[in-house]
């Protein structure tokens, strides 16, 4: 029997997604309606999980549009950020900025070394879903999307790391080549970052 997810976790995953979404949106996406969405939302405004924006529209009422607020981004897997963060600067103020590099390189290495196991006897296409699987274990939230025979969008709607990487870039960089690593193709390009202040971070994924 699988664990039953309520509907407040459905929605705090949708925004989560989705950035922004009207109660009339959140109603199609759960099949639900728009009255029993507002009683999830009024809750949810009740425990500051949301922020509300108004978007003034041609004629009638402006329309209101939710998100997520940064508590309830703290909800989502962040392991062991701050405290990684202060050993990190500790460490660069020590020996430079770069024994940071060569830690996430040394990082990247051993995912190297976990995640290629699982991807042999496997063709491209089998490997790129086994990444995006490993990678939802492991908190990111990830989808995969095939674009056509050769092409695959992967997106990470969460970063377990994100306040290491928004501080550290090259552990971006450092994930963006791991993932050319084991899936053997140079052609993996990240297209947009959290870090950079972008929703999602989104990698455009070909064969050779």
């Amino acid at each position: 029997m699988g664990v039953r997810v309520s509907t407040k976790d459905k929605i705090l995953e949708l925004l989560k997604k989705e950035t922004n979404l009207t109660v009339s949106q959140l109603s199609k996406f759960l099949g639900i309606t728009e009255m029993a969405v507002r009683k999830h939302l009024t809750v949810l405004e009740r425990d500051s999980l949301l922020t509300i924006t108004e978007v003034r529209q041609p004629m009638g009422r402006p329309l209101q549009v939710y998100s997520l607020s940064s508590q309830a981004d703290e909800m989502f897997p962040n392991s062991y950020e701050t405290l990684a963060i202060e050993f990190l600067q500790d460490l660069q103020d020590l020996h430079g900025e770069e024994i940071i590099d060569l830690l996430l390189e040394k990082r990247s290495e051993r995912q190297k070394n976990n995640y290629l196991p699982q991807m042999q006897n496997k063709n491209f296409a089998e490997k790129v879903h086994q990444l995006k699987e490993i990678q939802l274990k492991k908190g990111y939230m990830a989808e995969l999307k095939k674009i056509d025979d050769n092409t695959y969008e992967l997106i990470e709607f969460n970063c377990p790391i994100f306040t290491v990487a928004k501080q550290y870039k090259k552990a971006c960089s450092c994930e963006t080549n791991m993932f050319k690593n084991v899936l053997g193709t140079e052609l993996v390009k990240r297209v947009t970052c959290k870090t950079d202040d972008e929703d999602h971070c989104r990698f455009l994924i070909k064969a050779h």
